[in-house]
């Protein structure tokens, strides 16, 4: 018998399962038929590119008639075809990137930290909202707003930067250059990038940003030592996923640069541009021919497999950003003074219940500033 007060005997609990309700069932059901369903859709989509892809690829460019005219015409082989399209959709992708990236971080890190919360609450708002404007008003709005914007921008750019290989050349009088299609792009992948960098900053956790500042940090060394090491993976993952958005991108580019298939670096030049993959399908499909059409379906196999080359390599950066931030965060732990194990759980109890009744209160109140010079005269 077990004394009185004790707890007697534990019973082992390894092995144990709790009964299986038919919802519990039907719940595990849908939700594996739903994640194998993905893999399904991707398999089927890849079956048939390929399947309709092969013919074009495998084909004699040189002496069949439906590959020497047309859109087609000129080209030693599929290779050669689709390579400056590939150029062209990475080079108009990466520019949109530069341009949207920090910008789109920038507005994130304003809706979590800096703004107002009804003032976050409307821009969070309007920047979703971005996402469910068609591409083809974004492609009119580049025609009619942007490139009459950036034709004094070019001019200024070729004049003094025209050394350059990416401002050099002939300026182009319309505007139809790859520099608004890519500024273009760069407004509309900034929904995506802005919408999960600002859920990652908020995922901050609040002890870390109170540390900071308690230590007389300013708001923006909070920002840097907190923030921005928390959420790193998760920004890197939100830049790459715009990316992905970027490279599919059809009807902006198609209606604004004025597009041809070569290699080419400039930027401000009409007829110069290089063309992106979506675009010289959407353009060309319609007036193909079978053999054709084919041979555009084998560069949109070649998008898909790019697309999920990006998809992959944002999964991998972001798994090493997060275990590398893990490690420097051991390494600093391991780097501190012994303290003693009482006083650090009682200051962590009375910080987990002061968050707690500000998340709870939903006050607003300024950052208490930090008096220097009585911490200094506290330390000495």
């Amino acid at each position: 018998m077990s004394a009185p007060g004790s707890q007697g005997p534990r019973r082992s609990t390894k092995g144990v399962r709790a009964k299986a309700r038919p919802a519990d069932r039907i719940f595990l059901g849908l939700s594996t038929g739903s994640a194998a369903s993905i893999m399904v859709i991707l398999a089927g989509v890849a079956l048939f590119l390929i399947i309709q892809a092969v013919p074009a690829i495998m084909a004699d460019w040189q002496t069949n008639p439906d590959l020497t005219s047309g859109p087609t015409g000129g080209y030693a082989n599929f290779w050669t075809y689709v390579g400056p399209l590939i150029f062209g959709t990475l080079f108009a992708s990466a520019i949109a990137l530069i341009i949207g990236a920090p910008i789109a971080i920038g507005i994130a890190l304003f809706i979590s930290h800096y703004a107002p919360r009804r003032l976050a609450g409307i821009l969070g708002y309007l920047v979703d909202l971005l996402a469910a404007v068609p591409s083809i008003v974004f492609g009119l709005w580049g025609i009619i707003v942007i490139r009459p914007f950036l034709l004094p921008l070019s001019d200024w750019l070729n004049t003094y930067l025209g050394w350059i290989p990416l401002f050099g050349g002939q300026v182009s009088t319309t505007g139809s250059t790859i520099l608004a299609g890519a500024v273009v792009l760069a407004v509309m992948i900034l929904p995506i990038i802005t919408s999960i960098s600002r859920e990652v900053f908020l995922q901050t956790p609040l002890l870390h940003e109170e540390a900071a500042l308690a230590l007389g940090a300013t708001k923006w060394e909070m920002v840097k030592m907190a923030v921005f090491p928390y959420g790193r993976s998760g920004v890197i993952s939100a830049t790459l996923l715009g990316l992905g958005r970027a490279l599919g991108e059809t009807m902006a580019i198609a209606l604004i640069i004025s597009p041809a298939i070569l290699v080419s670096v400039r930027m401000l030049t009409e007829g110069e541009n290089s063309q992106t993959i979506a675009a010289n399908i959407a353009l060309n499909f319609p007036i193909a021919t079978t053999l054709q059409r084919e041979a555009l379906i084998g560069t949109g196999l070649l998008l898909f497999v790019i697309s999920l080359a990006v998809n992959m390599l944002a999964r991998i950066i972001a798994g090493r950003a997060g275990k590398s931030a893990q490690r420097k965060r051991k390494k600093m732990l391991a780097q501190l003074p012994p303290s003693d194990p009482s006083t650090v759980l009682a200051v962590d109890d009375v910080l987990a219940r002061k968050s707690a009744a500000v998340h709870s209160e939903g006050a607003d109140d300024p950052e208490p500033e930090i008096d220097t010079e009585k911490r200094e005269g506290t330390d000495a």
